[in-house]
């Protein structure tokens, strides 16, 4: 008898259970809700359908434009699936989707789950080029996007077909691509003949230049990974999360596909705006907010004052992934909301290795956190060999959701079944994950292996220091020396001797960093991660 799965059975129930999905429903509900999963399998186009089955006026989605039930979003993705299917979009064809976060995200995406299409997620940062190479190497057959995005994506869909998700003014004459609403305004809103395999979605790597590599992977089989993140983060059914992390990333996607079998209503905003975000998470008494953590920084920023503004009591999750979390942050943001803060570590590829909630934060600040339910982490040193305890290596990755490998072809480094996430970290004592920094990034200074993230995190602990960054730079007696770039915080008055000083009294006279440039701020790509290419090109 294999007793370690059953456990783990075990587990996944007793998690499952705890979130709340599991509730009384009217016999009728239930047979016609189940019958959809079973001929969508545990995708979008099941979730929607099956919740407009039984909770048809509960909202599912607050934007901009205003509130949709769950029976509005199944009806306008049913009329947007037949309108695609009509202009030639079937099962196995590329819908590439560059939104931001509103309704038009999620008419794309359950459209393309009830088509069984696959959606690619264009980040909305991208320039021209990006977008052009992105689109003819997926090749894509269609591309639904913003109208702000229009000149963006002209060469790249010129000869695909396109529709407008979003428009400033829908009432107004207009010429150009057909509008997504008028798709779904004439669209029949019966349901859709379930295709014969579900539909794939592919997300982007987080490419600082050049063209970012397309991760895929397959619809989840069963509801088992979600109860991974459940295990950590304390999500619960038929709450309210306000999503301000872009979902077209990993982070985003995740609190969208998390919240399907939750039944949870999600809050959207096109742009994050900091106050604006804690406005609308009071407004919706949102008990969830996902963020990436610079959007953590900017609402930190506010301070007190416009933060106590907001009566922000039903926020009992602020969900947080994307970049590293300084640990002074994190201790600071409890201080501030309580103890709410959970950070996932993780990428693209590998979805999640390590969840951090307020009990670690708060007792070894800046860690990554320990693996959830059915998760393995090891580290592992050149040779694949997994390293003594306490000391760094590799880290790998093994889960249920971990990606098929790049679209253009190849993947991740895999050893006995585990992935590398292409960092390297370390245990402590107590089985928490510290991510030591990039494995590309190590520099080798004076014969010492230094990593920028240790220096990072100090600099942010620092009162004057606002954000930094740190790259290793050419150096001709070391080799390679450390280069910091400092924000500093309105009034601050340290200058490069006082920094130096600062990384001087804490850490090793070799990772302290040769110069400090003062920037008023540091350049990031749109999920918040600061391109260090571009500062090493300064």
């Amino acid at each position: 008898m294999d007793l370690d799965g059953t456990r783990e059975r075990l587990s996944i129930v007793r998690t499952l259970l705890g979130t709340g999905m599991v509730a009384p429903t009217r016999p009728d509900k239930a047979v016609r809700s189940l019958a959809a999963l079973r001929r969508f399998g545990p995708t979008p186009a099941a979730a929607y359908t099956g919740a407009a089955i039984r909770h048809p006026e509960r909202l599912a989605l607050a934007d901009e434009r205003g509130a949709l039930t769950f029976e509005q979003v199944h009806h306008r993705t049913n009329a947007l699936a037949h309108e695609l299917a009509a202009a030639g979009i079937g099962e196995g064809d590329g819908v590439a989707i560059m939104c931001r976060n509103h309704r038009g995200f999620i008419d794309a995406t359950v459209a393309c789950s009830k088509l069984g299409a696959t959606a690619l997620y264009l980040n909305t940062a991208f320039a021209g080029p990006q977008i052009t190479d992105v689109l003819a190497r997926e090749q894509a057959a269609a591309v639904i996007y913003d109208e702000d995005f229009a000149n963006l994506v002209q060469q790249g869909a010129a000869k695909r077909l396109r529709f407008v998700s979003w428009c400033e003014d829908e009432r107004k004459d207009r010429d150009g691509d057909p509008l997504v609403e008028d798709l779904i305004a004439r669209g029949d809103p019966s349901d859709v003949e379930p295709p014969a395999e579900k539909g794939r979605v592919t997300i982007l790597t987080s490419g600082t230049t050049g063209t970012p590599k397309g991760a895929s992977r397959k619809q989840p089989d069963s509801i088992l990974p979600a109860a991974a993140l459940f295990s950590k983060i304390p999500l619960r059914a038929r709450e309210t999360t306000m999503i301000a992390a872009p979902m077209f990333h990993s982070w985003g996607f995740a609190h969208f596909t998390l919240a399907l079998p939750l039944e949870s209503t999600l809050v959207l905003r096109r742009r994050f705006d900091a106050e604006e975000t804690l406005k609308a998470t009071a407004q919706m008494r949102a008990t969830v907010l996902a963020l990436v953590p610079v959007m953590l920084q900017r609402i930190m920023e506010l301070g007190p004052e416009t933060i106590g503004r907001y009566d922000l009591s039903a926020l009992r999750v602020i969900a947080l992934s994307g970049s590293a979390l300084p640990g002074g942050l994190a201790t600071r943001t409890m201080d501030m909301f309580g103890e709410v803060l959970y950070n996932l570590y993780g990428s693209t590829e590998v979805a999640w290795a390590t969840i951090a909630g307020p009990e670690d934060l708060r007792a070894a600040p800046g860690t990554a956190g320990r693996p959830p339910l059915g998760t393995v982490v090891k580290l592992l040193d050149e040779h694949g060999h997994e390293v003594p305890s306490g000391e760094s290596g590799r880290i790998f990755v093994g889960n249920e959701m971990m990606f098929d490998g790049y679209t253009g072809g190849g993947g991740k480094q895999i050893v006995d079944g585990l992935m590398s996430t292409g960092d390297v970290g370390h245990f402590d004592a107590s089985g928490r994950l510290f991510v030591d920094g990039r494995d590309d990034e190590m520099i080798v200074s004076g014969g010492e292996n230094v990593f920028p993230r240790e220096v990072e995190d100090l600099l942010a602990d620092h009162d004057d220091v606002e954000e930094a960054a740190v790259i290793g730079v050419p150096d001709e007696d070391f080799g390679q020396r450390l280069k910091a770039f400092v924000v500093l915080r309105n009034g601050a008055a340290s200058d490069e001797q006082a920094i130096k000083e600062y990384v001087k009294s804490n850490l090793a006279r070799y990772k302290v960093p040769r110069e400090i440039v003062f920037l008023t701020e540091l350049p990031r790509n749109a999920t918040g991660k600061v391109l260090k290419r571009s500062l090493a090109e300064a």
